[in-house]
């Protein structure tokens, strides 16, 4: 069933979605769980319907987190990142059908090579789908070891042109300290970059934050499981934690 067409409009031209693994699976658990699926693409799906031209960057640690293999010290670093790239190529291609079975067209773009399953990732050809009216699902990161999904996020959306950087989590934005371990905590409406860097506070990794600073480029950090925060997002209501330069 196709999402109701919601009359609120982006209020940006084109954005970059990075949602981690994680949400692919209930809490708790690993793999991809259905109904978490199609509530997600229901999500994209009335962001959709507003106009905006979306490009998503998926995670995989619902299925394998590289870091973690490589913390182990059983693997080198550089297999078990693209261990984790594979696993990005996976949530990718479920998302993929997830979006088709509400009605969205999207492709799926990869870093490595993939033909069977995926496009190989191509500025161009990725604005054409753009232009096209499809959802660009982007996955196996930037392609190369030792760079996390959100830099991937934060390269893409600036060679794609994008206008904001939307970053879908578990809490609904960024705190001044870990609000399970600090009652005390309080969350941001707005921060920038440069305080965001300075108070360690987590928003994105180094590299990624330090490319979006550099280009001007606002990040958004909002809870994904609210529903319609998407679409709240891409409409520019006040949702989670904005952060600017």
């Amino acid at each position: 069933m196709s999402a109701p067409p919601n009359p609120a409009r982006a209020a940006y031209r084109r954005v970059l979605l990075k949602i981690s693994g994680e949400s692919f699976a209930s809490e708790g658990t690993f793999g991809i769980h259905p109904q978490e699926l199609a509530g997600i693409a229901t999500e994209i799906a009335a962001a959709v319907a507003t106009g905006v031209e979306l490009a998503v960057v998926v995670g995989g640690g619902n299925i394998i987190r590289g870091s973690r293999l490589a913390a182990s010290g059983k693997f080198d670093q550089s297999a078990a990142d693209y261990m984790g790239m594979l696993g990005t190529v996976i949530n990718g291609l479920a998302l993929k059908e997830a979006l088709k079975a509400v009605g969205v067209e999207s492709r799926v773009m990869s870093a490595i090579v993939v033909p069977a399953v995926a496009e190989s990732f191509i500025r161009a050809r990725a604005l054409r789908h753009f232009e096209k009216g499809r959802v660009v699902i982007l996955v196996a990161g930037t392609g190369n070891p030792y760079f996390t999904t959100d830099t991937c996020a934060s390269l893409r959306a600036v060679e794609l042109g994008c206008e904001v950087l939307l970053k879908a989590t578990k809490v609904d934005g960024v705190y001044s300290a870990d609000p399970k371990k600090d009652p005390k905590a309080t969350r941001y409406s707005t921060l920038t970059f440069a305080r965001a860097l300075e108070q360690k506070l987590g928003v994105m990794d180094l590299t990624a934050m330090t490319m979006c600073m550099e280009h001007s480029l606002p990040v958004v950090v909002f809870d994904f499981k609210n529903p319609g925060n998407i679409r709240r997002a891409v409409s520019r209501e006040p949702v989670g934690t904005t952060v600017t330069a």
